[in-house]
């Protein structure tokens, strides 16, 4: 419990120290004009209250990743409590907070576009399709979790398909509808719910009659249990726990909502704060999987005897705790979660495909020209296995981490501050990406031996440290902006 409180009072501290330290270091500043009113058409570009621009912002990067990921996390022992801290504080959230900022002071440019205006045309237009995909990917995988789990609550005739294809509807009209019409009025309902599940497994953890047993005391090793010996703490952790600590789909969200920011000094609070108030989340999952199962090695077997699958222990977990109205209140958090990262994520599809085909969007005409080709692209992903779809979300959520931190490095170091914050980030995140990939199992990776493919990760990063360096000389005699 003692590990357990520690954790949380430094995710919380290290919103008020290190995001205050990032904030002076870009220099946000209220009086400097933000794309809210410059842009402004009341479809995308519009000012919101603060706390629903808050609420978006958590709800569209939550999703299942907190939770889903939390949980298969922690199946590697206390070094997920690590990770999900520190990676929140020192890249997650850095990585959200100032891929914001660079949006608004682009005008509310979309990810592709900072990248590629930072790294180069080729890897702009890389970046386009890229993110377009994973965009797509996100739809797809946040279309059949939240189906499979509404229709377990509902009667019979409600099955799996019925309520993809409501899904599916609610998400046509989040992505083509002006942001403040569905989204805007949805999500501070979905928010309680989402807050109502975390706090009420908070309290429970603190306050009820459970041990967490984080066993830090045997030291960082391995608890994955897996005999044929293919889950190693490093990549597979980094990537099993995305958005619990840092997710390369939260940059392609941030654009979203810088378009809603009345001021700029309000980044901090809503990027920055939204990854750490996701860290939080994460973090409770992680405690409440080995509290309620008792152990590493008993949740190892608890996940071998259902499938793998989290979504039971989610499920157990908060009738067991919460009762059957909390749990009911618990379960739809868990689903709104992903159906609010859904929408958005293919409502960022749109604006990603619009931004480089400039196509104004005013007009619901040209909203539907791109959205439909976008939601035929869900529908034949919908007949890809699930588990496939999911572990290419994985290495592609975390390889455009790598694209967004390498581009914000690059653009810190043009207007001479303070990089190294980012350049860390960046080379530990290329390294986990490439040695994921290289040692991942076929079909999502190559299938190396582990000390090649971290060999291989480790040397691509120091490549791109060199490469950096050499463009850094050519900075050197050039005037700050």
């Amino acid at each position: 419990m003692v590990s357990f409180l520690i954790a949380l009072a430094i995710l919380v501290g290290g919103y008020f120290i290190y995001g205050s330290l990032m904030d002076r270091m870009i220099g946000t500043d209220k009086n400097r004009p933000v794309p809210a009113y410059t842009k402004r058409d009341d479809v995308d570009f519009m000012p919101m209250p603060t706390w629903k621009v808050f609420l978006i912002q958590f709800l569209n990067i939550a999703g299942l990743g907190p939770i889903f990921g939390a949980i298969m996390g922690i199946m590697f022992g206390p070094a997920a409590f690590l990770w999900i801290v520190l990676g929140t504080i020192f890249a997650g959230a850095v990585h959200d907070f100032l891929s914001g900022v660079i949006s608004i002071r682009m005008g509310g440019a979309s990810l592709p576009e900072i990248v590629g205006h930072e790294l180069g045309v080729s890897v702009k237009q890389i970046m386009r399709g890229f993110s377009v995909l994973l965009l797509v990917l996100v739809g797809v995988v946040f279309v059949v979790t939240p189906a499979d789990l509404l229709a377990g609550l509902s009667a019979e005739w409600l099955d799996k398909t019925v309520w993809v294809w409501i899904i599916l509807g609610y998400y046509i009209l989040a992505t083509v509808l002006p942001i403040d019409k569905l989204i805007g009025n949805l999500y501070p309902l979905f928010g309680l719910s989402l807050l109502f599940m975390a706090l009420g497994l908070l309290a429970f953890l603190i306050f009820g009659p459970v041990e967490i047993p984080s066993d830090f005391g045997s030291g960082l090793a391995n608890r994955f249990v897996d005999e044929t010996g293919s889950h190693p703490i490093f990549p597979m952790m980094f990537v099993s726990i995305a958005c619990g600590a840092i997710s390369g789909f939260h940059a392609t969200q941030s654009p979203m909502m810088a378009r809603c920011l009345k001021n700029e000094k309000l980044a901090r609070p809503i990027f920055y704060g939204a990854m750490v108030a996701e860290g939080i989340v994460a973090l409770i999952w992680a405690a409440a999987a080995i509290a309620f199962t008792g152990g590493y090695e008993e949740l190892n077997a608890y996940m071998a005897s259902h499938g793998n699958s989290a979504g039971a222990l989610v499920e157990e977990i908060s009738f067991t705790w919460l009762g059957t109205a909390g749990g009911i209140l618990a379960i739809l958090g868990v689903i709104a979660a992903p159906i609010s990262t859904g929408d958005t994520a293919l409502r960022s599809a749109r604006l990603i495909v619009a931004d480089f085909m400039k196509i104004p969007q005013q007009t619901i005409v040209k909203r539907l020209l791109i959205s439909i080709p976008l939601f035929v692209a869900v529908f034949l992903l919908m007949m890809i296995d699930f588990s496939v779809l999911w572990r290419y979300f994985a290495w592609a959520n975390q390889t455009l981490a790598v694209f967004t931190l390498w581009a914000v490095t690059v653009y810190l170091a043009r207007h001479k501050k303070a990089y190294i914050l980012t350049l860390l980030p960046s080379m530990f995140m290329t390294a986990v990406s490439v040695s994921y990939l290289l040692y991942a199992r076929r079909p999502e990776g190559i299938g190396l031996d582990l000390p090649i493919a971290v060999g291989v990760g480790i040397a691509s990063a120091t490549i791109l440290l060199m490469l950096f360096l050499r463009y850094m000389r050519g900075l050197k005699n050039q005037p700050a902006f």
